[in-house]
């Protein structure tokens, strides 16, 4: 299994396994939204002999308050039902935040679970004084800085892609 970006030819397969994931096509319908308004994106799938089995999203969030800070909003994510439970998830996420830092971004933000994102080192988003949008429970709006320092006294309502609203 390798993580590489993914392509327009994955397109059709990235759909697949995020319905798949999910049991909707909530998630691969906002993929799709994200995708089409040509903003830097970080897009990585698991690819397994040739087949896709995994992908990760990263888009640009905002922060009227911050507007110099380079975030990036992690999600979504999703494993194919019959790969989950296996490292791919995780080495989505590795490489992504990978990427992310390589593009110059100083932080990124996740609404997920919270047993799982502090692994990759992410703290509730409330220690540095950030703040959703959405109105969901402070343990599962976290943040990871990929500049050390780079949220150092920094506060502000973090805004996502207005396709997230949509979704």
């Amino acid at each position: 299994m390798r993580i590489r970006p993914e392509t327009t030819t994955d397109r059709a397969a990235v759909r697949a396994v995020n319905e798949a994931a999910f049991g909707t096509s909530v998630e691969a319908d906002l993929v799709e939204a994200i995708r089409s308004k040509k903003t830097t994106l970080v897009s990585l799938v698991a690819d397994a002999d040739g087949k896709v089995v995994g992908h990760i999203l990263f888009s640009p969030v905002s922060m009227s308050e911050q507007p110099r800070l380079n975030v990036m909003g992690l999600g979504p994510m999703a494993v194919a039902p019959d790969h989950q439970r296996s490292g791919i998830g995780s080495a989505l996420v590795r490489e992504g935040l990978k990427r992310c830092k390589g593009l110059g971004c100083q932080a990124v933000v996740v609404v997920g679970h919270p047993e799982y994102y502090p692994r990759f080192g992410f703290v509730p988003a409330a220690k540095h004084a950030l703040r959703s949008e959405y109105d969901v429970p402070a343990e599962v709006f976290m943040v990871v800085e990929l500049e050390a320092g780079a949220l150092t006294g920094v506060s502000g309502l973090v805004r996502y892609d207005d396709a997230f609203g949509n979704a």
